[in-house]
């Protein structure tokens, strides 16, 4: 056991001695410090270990201990054993198992950023802002991130109870099948028969692929008639942060889409757009909400800096930093924090997310039935009929439907790209 404990301390000290050889500025003093905490985890460890209640194999402490290491910077940093690391690559390829909601940690509770289309906890009805007390009765506080999304990840088809808080509502109770998710990142459809409505769930591999393809079809059907379109990342959680790039950079002709910057002013790297706008110069309405975050907020950041694009809905989640994925051979990976997000005008989205041009909140629309005549010209007797109305009623624009009535957020998007498109066209 000493042998073993005096191994883990040489090989710790080797890390740290080859730090201070790259800063030449580290104090002795701090190294010494740094050898006397050493001595003091590996007697703290040592003790755990002889001494707890129940058997604790070296393995589980000292993954335990560096995943407090990492947690204990800020709730995006962690330790990610093999199983996790895998679950990961998963997560952004599209496709893993589980309830379907991107979480963190809020005041040691788990607080869903954000669920995920077409997932159980989606369908279940959980919302971005909710937070989950207890999972299968037991209470999350004091768990870590990584125990508490392995809990809720498991064999497909069996049940996971969860107990929800949220705000001005009384305690939910769920109880939610897993799934095999497969995430289906963009999904598009032509509203109003003119404007293309794009919904980005998430930023998995080749959706900037996804959102041309989009387009383009749209462009091909519609030609003349498309008025512009809308892109909804409201409650997409982020993820590749190449991706946000990418499909910044389709309607972007020049300029900064972002940058990220860490504590060393030489490493601040920027992406800039290349030539060309895919939608070459028609209205775009992006809609967020709080469920909004990273890679969603790099996107709606860029056009709204840009001008390119109207923001509307609802402030973002706040999420402007950039975590660094390092593999640790056979034991995982650490995820890191080692930079922030800055929008192309220098603003940092950390903590404070992306405020709407178009302030937006949830409601719901209902036509109200009249009880008036409702009579008009066209009604009375003896009218003369339009000469112009060759087409007779063929013409008619089609009324929302009740789908549509039912997202007011959208609504009002579609509305915006109808008016900016009017707008437009009175400039010419």
């Amino acid at each position: 056991m000493r042998k073993n404990k005096l191994l883990f301390i040489s090989l710790f000290a080797g890390l740290f001695i080859g730090t201070a050889n790259i800063n030449a500025a580290t104090p002795k003093n701090d190294e010494a410090d740094t050898y006397e905490l050493l001595n003091l985890f590996g007697e703290v460890m040592e003790r755990a270990k002889l001494n707890y209640v129940e058997e604790v194999s070296d393995k589980q402490l000292i993954e335990s201990a560096i995943n407090g290491m990492l947690t204990s910077l800020d709730p995006h940093s962690s330790y990610l054993d093999a199983e996790s690391f895998n679950y990961m690559n998963e997560q952004t390829k599209g496709k893993f198992g589980g309830l379907g909601i991107e979480v963190t940690m809020d005041n040691g509770l788990v607080k869903v950023v954000s669920p995920i289309d077409d997932t159980p906890a989606a369908r279940a009805g959980i919302k971005a802002g909710d937070y989950i007390t207890n999972i299968n009765d037991e209470t999350v506080v004091g768990m870590s991130l990584n125990d508490a999304v392995s809990k809720m990840r498991g064999k497909v088809g069996e049940k996971v109870k969860l107990s929800i808080r949220r705000v001005n509502s009384k305690p939910i109770e769920l109880t939610i099948k897993r799934e095999e998710i497969k995430i289906q990142s963009v999904k598009n459809e032509i509203k109003e028969d003119s404007i293309v409505y794009i919904r980005i769930s998430s930023f998995t591999e080749e959706v900037d692929k996804s959102v041309t393809e989009a387009i383009t079809k749209a462009k091909k059907k519609l030609k003349n008639d498309l008025l512009g379109i809308v892109i909804d990342v409201r409650n997409n959680p982020g993820g590749l942060l190449d991706q946000a790039v990418d499909v910044s950079d389709l309607f972007l002709e020049k300029g900064e889409i972002v940058s990220t910057r860490s504590r060393n002013e030489s490493d601040t790297i920027k992406f800039m757009a290349t030539e060309g706008d895919i939608a070459k110069g028609l209205p775009i309405v992006v809609i967020i909400n709080e469920g909004s975050a990273s890679a969603s907020e790099i996107l709606a950041g860029a056009l709204q800096d840009h001008h390119r694009a109207i923001i509307l809905g609802e402030k973002s989640f706040g999420k402007g930093s950039v975590q660094t994925v390092i593999p640790l051979r056979d034991y995982g990976a650490m995820r890191l924090t080692t930079a922030r997000y800055y929008t192309p005008s220098g603003r940092s989205i950390q903590a404070k997310g992306i405020e709407p041009d178009v302030e937006v909140k949830p409601a719901k629309i209902e036509e109200l039935e009249s009880y008036a005549l409702n009579i008009s010209e066209a009604d009375l007797n003896n009218a003369l009929k339009n000469d112009s109305d060759v087409a007779g009623n063929n013409n008619k624009k089609k009324g929302k439907t009740a789908e549509d009535l039912a997202d007011y957020q959208l609504v009002r998007a579609l509305d915006l790209v109808k008016a900016l498109a009017l707008y437009s066209k009175s400039d010419e």
